[in-house]
């Protein structure tokens, strides 16, 4: 027999929600406490079960109920709130409610039943008024689990044709570019599996159930690729993070990307993606082609790198633009609880941990906030960034601009070098053309800082310690508070972004005999850093700049327009790099009706497409998106699998037993040199 569940930690018996004390007040947030529900449902003890529906009611308590607010359905994010503000709030309540019902309803009394029923059809009107974009990658994923779910549950046919749809709206989306818009973040990565996991087991509509499963795959694809073994953590760059995954203070991402194994969320065969690939591995994906949105990460026997080429800008809302990390780096240190990272971001008047917070009811050391607006490329272990501030102009004061490069945990930092010279106390000077290499743990690390902008008259280059840790800042302008009339655009005054930005490279510490020696082979490299003259703004002019890296026969470089704020083409050694919607050894996908790893091939329609190739293991799966059925084949050394038509579905060669999921399959399943399971 199963014992009841322990109270949470903050559980308050007066609210029957969960407390919490943020500067002397005490808020009571709903997540938590839904969170909690379904665990005491399932649980299904009659302590549990009195349990759940005295917070349950809690919670239903917090939904707007004025037919006059323009969220009417919606709920408040914090049980002492007094106005919707939080739109998310409607999506996070319904997800846990809605299943409750699907599932352990009869465990319910008659009356807590109906008011949940009620509860959860003002929800979804909410949801439908809201309507939110398919961008919002987590929230329009449980946007249309809600709205298939809950419309079945309520045998409302409109409001489950409405998530039927927009899962469909959403796959369009995602498949002109490979990845979600919001791309491998730590916390919403979770989210999203669970979401799409929840949604395939539990809808009855069997074309959203399949679709709802490929999704699923596609996006444990990805995650499993970024996992970085040595370090188990979840390599970036991250579309969004909270500053505690960012500094590695939570569990590694690799224990979560176990849980999801061990509870046949994802299937056995992703464990071989972390276990079949070699030593060093790069993977490209591509968020947004359009405005030119691709991520890269490069996998090393104990560091990864890992760039975006654009921040996050989908949204202007607190809660949502500054959590971008554009450009961080993991790796070993001495400490096996601990993990190096080194990461960049642009910060205005100097903030630091604890000085920005979204609302007065969360904490304020969630965010260490990107301010700046990024362009950036990567190729292996080096990359170039480029940094202009997202908000400096004629609105507000300003006495700090600055780019920083930050290596968290000064501790484990054992040496630096400025230009060959050993640096023996802080805060030290950088001069023009010197090369930084900070040795932490088992990485070394270069940087040779690009040409800037002074918009004053003294903008630093130093090294300095911030909160125990390091940084390298590279500042813009640190002067008196002012305005900044040059910035303003539209603006009469306007020449285009100040320049800020970097070369980067990192190194195994086992391959060079120290820092400095691996700092002369980075600045032996022909680094090119050219920019327009200014040029007063007006329609169609650009302002180019122009940054290459090349040494040994390869380069990497981008150009930009700094007037707009663009990335004009990006390339390595190879040429111009394109976008590709997944390139990696072991996985590949593209929408041209043909997907080749090594000696597998797979032919399908001209819509988006995957395949994975672990030959090691004898194992290769093939997926395919395409709305409408058509002819499909995987050829691999062993054999080959023929249909004449296939829609969604998935094809799983695994030693030769085949497995088919698939809608609008063809009776006539052709396989040579294997057999189906």
């Amino acid at each position: 027999m199963p014992q009841p569940l322990p109270l949470p930690a903050g559980f308050n018996p007066d609210t029957n929600m969960i407390a919490r004390v943020v500067d002397g007040r005490t808020y009571h947030s709903i997540i938590p406490a839904v969170r909690w529900a379904p665990a005491l449902v399932e649980n299904g003890t009659p302590e549990d079960l009195a349990q759940a529906e005295r917070t349950i009611r809690a919670l239903i308590a917090c939904q707007e109920t004025h037919p006059d607010d323009p969220h009417y359905g919606n709920f408040f994010w914090e049980r002492e709130d007094e106005a919707v503000e939080d739109l998310n709030a409607v999506q996070f309540i319904l997800f846990n409610f809605i299943p409750i019902m699907v599932q352990y309803q009869d465990r319910l009394s008659p009356s807590l039943q109906q008011d949940m029923l009620a509860s959860i059809r003002l929800g979804l009107d909410e949801i439908r008024r809201l309507d939110v974009h398919p961008a919002y990658t987590n929230i329009v994923l449980k946007d249309i689990s809600n709205s298939c779910l809950g419309g079945e549950l309520l045998g409302d046919a409109a409001i489950a044709q409405r998530g039927y749809d927009k899962l469909l709206d959403w796959m369009r989306l995602t498949d002109q570019n490979g990845i979600p818009t919001e791309f491998n973040s730590p916390p919403y990565a979770d989210i999203a599996i669970r979401v799409l996991h929840s949604l395939s087991t539990l809808v009855r509509h069997a074309e959203t159930r399949m679709r709802a499963r490929v999704m699923l795959y596609r996006l444990g694809l990805s995650i499993a690729l970024h996992i970085h073994t040595p370090t188990g953590r979840l390599a970036g760059p991250y579309s969004r993070a909270y500053r505690p995954s960012v500094f590695g203070e939570t569990p590694p991402e690799i224990v979560t990307f176990r849980e999801w194994l061990r509870d046949g969320i994802l299937p056995g065969w992703f464990a071989d993606l972390l276990t079949y690939r070699g030593d060093q591995m790069q993977v490209a994906e591509t968020s947004d082609a359009e405005k030119g949105v691709g991520i890269t990460t490069f996998h090393s026997p104990s560091f990864a790198l890992g760039v975006a080429s654009h921040e996050l800008d989908t949204q202007a809302n607190r809660f949502i633009a500054l959590q971008s990390n554009v450009c961080i780096a993991h790796y070993r240190v001495p400490d096996p609880d601990q993990v190096g990272v080194a990461l960049s971001r642009y910060i205005l008047d100097d903030k630091w941990v604890g000085d920005f917070r979204t609302t007065p009811s969360r904490e304020a050391d969630q965010l260490l906030p990107e301010e700046g607006r990024f362009l950036g490329v990567q190729d292996g272990p080096r990359m170039i960034g480029l940094y202009c501030p997202r908000e400096l102009g004629a609105w507000s004061r300003c006495q700090s601009a600055k780019a920083a490069i930050l290596w968290l945990h000064r501790q484990n930092v054992d040496a630096i070098w400025v230009g060959g010279r050993e640096v023996q106390a802080l805060p030290a000077d950088v001069l023009p053309g010197d090369t930084v290499v900070v040795s932490s743990g088992s990485a070394l690390i270069a940087v040779r800082p690009l040409q800037r902008t002074d918009l004053g008259r003294n903008a630093p280059l130093r090294l300095v310690e911030i909160d125990g840790h390091l940084a390298l800042e590279m500042y813009n302008y640190l002067g008196p508070a002012k305005t900044f009339w040059e910035m303003a655009t539209p603006g009469s005054f306007y020449q285009g972004q100040p320049q800020c930005g970097f070369y980067l490279e990192i190194a195994e510490k086992s391959e060079h005999t120290d820092g400095r020696a691996f700092g002369e082979m980075v600045a032996r490299g022909n680094l090119t850093d050219h920019a327009e003259p200014p040029v007063t703004n007006d329609a169609g002019r650009e302002r180019l700049w122009r940054v290459e890296y090349s040494r040994d026969g390869a380069a990497l470089g981008l150009e930009i327009d700094l007037l707009g704020w663009r990335l004009r083409s990006r390339w390595n050694h190879l040429g111009e790099m394109g976008w590709p919607m997944l390139d990696a050894p072991a996985a590949a996908q593209t929408r041209t009706g043909c997907v080749q790893i090594g000696a597998a091939t797979l032919t399908c329609g001209e819509d988006a497409a995957w395949l994975v190739a672990l030959p090691e293991r004898n194992l290769w799966v093939a997926a395919y998106h395409g709305a409408q059925p058509a002819p499909f084949s995987l050829t691999v050394p062993a054999g080959r699998v023929d249909l004449d038509q296939m829609g969604t579905g998935i094809v799983t060669w695994n030693n030769g037993i085949v497995t088919v999921e698939a809608l609008d399959m063809a009776p006539d399943l052709k396989i040579v040199g294997g057999w189906l399971a």
